[in-house]
């Protein structure tokens, strides 16, 4: 079976890591969401730097993956068609994010819900990394 797993990851951190390791399927589509964006205090990285991060993380690993880039649309009741299109087929889906369960789950996919492990946020890391800009919207 083909898994599809999303997220912005902004950074990719331990914990999503970990969320990807819980993935049992012979494949995994990791689709980086809002690909679109970079350099902003929300999403500071751009697709190519995410997608290296992945690679790094994974690359000791015995993981069947691909990556792919998928940008926002901003239409919940086209956004699952839209990532059809883009990632091609897959049998099941793996989340931690409600949004992602129920559009899904309307479009009848299976989908699993990720332990979350690790207490990690990527909100949390960026406010580390990038502190100067959480002091200019203060």
């Amino acid at each position: 079976m083909i898994a599809l797993f999303i997220g912005r990851f902004q950074p990719f951190h331990d914990g999503h890591l970990d969320a990807v390791n819980q993935i049992k399927e012979e494949k995994i589509i990791i689709g980086i969401g809002s690909s679109q964006y970079s350099k902003t205090e929300k999403n500071p990285y751009n697709f190519t730097e995410r997608e290296t991060m992945i690679k790094k993380a994974l690359e000791n690993s015995r993981i069947n993956y691909k990556i792919i880039a998928i940008p926002d649309i901003h239409d919940e009741k086209n956004w699952v068609n839209h990532v059809e299109k883009l990632t091609g087929h897959f049998d099941i889906v793996y989340t931690g994010n409600e949004i992602v369960e129920k559009l899904f789950k309307e479009k009848k996919y299976l989908v699993k819900i990720l332990k979350k492990n690790i207490n990690i946020s990527g909100t949390e890391i960026r406010k580390k990394l990038f502190p100067y800009e959480q002091k200019a919207t203060d």
